[in-house]
């Protein structure tokens, strides 16, 4: 077990950026003026965290968390929250009552109808809790009683990209610190030889291409660069520039990383530059990966039950279901926080084709993974977490029953849900109204879900900061965010 982390730098005269370039501001005026003497430190470095704090703050549910996050914001409607409301009304005109004055896309703003589309396939009511899901979800609805469905979430971004960004990030903005990277800084790795962080990507069956994946949703913002996530990819070279060069055998490799290491530690007591300490740290992670990688990589040891739970794209590299398998292996090994990032579920055109085939990627490898989690013992201390950036309108985008018509955007309600360490199972939180189109109860911000995650890790989402542009910056932002605890076990 690692010794417990810090939410301090590692060293009190750590200086960034900003810190480095401002002792040289100081010094310039100094040695016109023939002054030999240095001005003072700056008083702590401005990207320390503040705190100091040991994580976690309070003895935590999960250990790990898997995060599947669907990229192009899947349709609550259609999947997790149907209406009878949405059949009885079906072609008919949303009320304005309803539809309000709230900002839709530029992409239906100018349709002169805004007519109900009720979802494209029936569903049921399933397991022991009764929770409803869609018939696009077979496999999914057979571990019904494991999910905690949360159907009251709701972000101002209606856009996909500061959409995707917020939920990632905590902030619409680029250039802040991914959830994964949070978790990585307050609680690192069980496991030395992997990194605490790491993601996969995956393109649907649905809209292809999908909505395109940016690293610095895996980034690590303003936190030291060690945090940032890891992406593997599918073929020979899952990890980019990981391998050794034609010609460099791993004894030349080591001799030339102790080397850099000793420049990069002249480089660190000079200038107080903690990247110098981050370089050497992420060469190292990279020469132990190079044989720990190969072995996570190898699913020969895997049963045939377990390969075909997660149905034939298990055996197709870079396939969700492969990204599913290989989640649990990097789990099972200690990595703290797995992404995968799943596109094509972005329906505005040829929903009733699309659709489909995107849950078809999706259900069986999703069930399995929570079935062998389960089955591993690991599904109690696992925090799993299948989110979108937002959700789809209950109107249709098109002429309704169209072959080339879909559905909008929609932030101001949508659903996600919870599986495993610290989350009731069986249960469901928040309603919509009867056109799923409002919240009718529990609102839940994206602010206050990361409020949640984090708690299950034991991690208070107010006290892990880290000092940024004079701010003690989290992950929740500025604005109140407030743990969700109805929905935990």
């Amino acid at each position: 077990m690692n010794a417990p982390r810090h939410t301090s730098n590692d060293a009190a005269n750590e200086l960034t950026r900003r810190a480095f370039l401002g002792r040289g501001a100081m010094l310039v005026p100094a040695l016109a003026s023939g002054c030999a003497t240095a001005p003072a430190a700056p008083a702590a470095a401005e990207a320390a965290p503040a705190g100091g704090a040991r994580l976690p703050h309070f003895a935590p549910r999960a250990k790990r968390v898997l995060c599947l996050f669907q990229a192009g914001g899947l349709s609550h409607v259609d999947l997790f929250d149907d209406k009878a409301t949405l059949h009885r009304f079906a072609g008919q005109e949303l009320p304005p009552s309803v539809k309000g004055t709230q900002r839709v896309t530029g992409m239906t703003s100018g349709q002169s109808r805004f007519v109900v589309a009720p979802p494209i396939a029936a569903g049921r009511r399933c397991g022991a809790s009764g929770l409803w899901l869609s018939d696009l979800l077979p496999h999914l609805q057979t571990v019904a009683d494991e999910l905690c469905l949360i159907k009251s979430l709701y972000s101002e971004a209606i856009n996909h990209d500061p959409a995707i960004t917020f939920m990632n990030t905590g902030n619409q903005l680029p250039g802040y610190a991914s959830m994964g990277a949070w978790v990585s800084h307050a609680l690192g790795s069980e496991n030395p030889n992997l990194p605490a962080f790491l993601t996969m990507v995956s393109q649907g069956s649905g809209k292809n291409p999908g909505q395109p994946i940016f690293s610095r949703l895996w980034g690590s913002g303003f936190l030291p660069s060690s945090h940032q996530g890891v992406g593997l990819r599918p073929g020979a070279n899952p990890v980019l520039y990981l391998a050794n060069p034609d010609g460099v055998d791993r004894d030349r490799r080591r001799a030339m990383l102790d080397d850099l290491a000793a420049l990069n530690g002249m480089a660190a007591r000079a200038s107080g530059d903690p990247e110098a300490a981050a370089r050497t740290a992420a060469y190292e992670m990279a020469f132990r990966m190079q044989e720990s990688v190969p072995e996570l990589l190898d699913t020969g040891e895997e049963s045939p039950a377990v390969l075909a739970s997660y149905g034939p794209d298990v055996h197709r590299p870079g396939s969700y279901a492969a990204n599913c398998l290989l989640a649990r292996r990097l789990l099972e090994r200690g990595v703290r926080f797995v992404q995968l990032f799943h596109r094509g579920w972005d329906q505005h055109i040829a929903i009733a084709r699309q659709l489909p085939n995107q849950c078809r990627d999706v259900d069986q490898p999703t069930a399995a993974v929570l079935r062998d989690l389960r089955a591993r013992g690991m599904l109690e201390d696992t925090l799993v977490i299948f989110a979108t950036e937002f959700g789809r309108t209950v109107y249709s985008q098109g002429e309704l029953g169209a072959p080339g018509s879909g559905r909008d955007h929609h932030g101001r309600c949508f659903t996600v849900w919870l599986a495993g360490g610290g989350v009731r199972r069986g249960f469901e939180y928040g309603a919509t109204d009867d056109f799923c189109y409002n919240i009718a109860a529990d609102p839940v911000h994206l602010r206050d879900l990361h409020a949640t995650i984090l708690h299950c890790l034991g991690l208070d989402h107010a006290r892990l900061t880290y000092r940024f542009r004079g701010l003690d910056t989290k992950l929740t932002g500025v604005e109140p965010a407030y743990v969700v605890r109805d929905v935990l076990g």
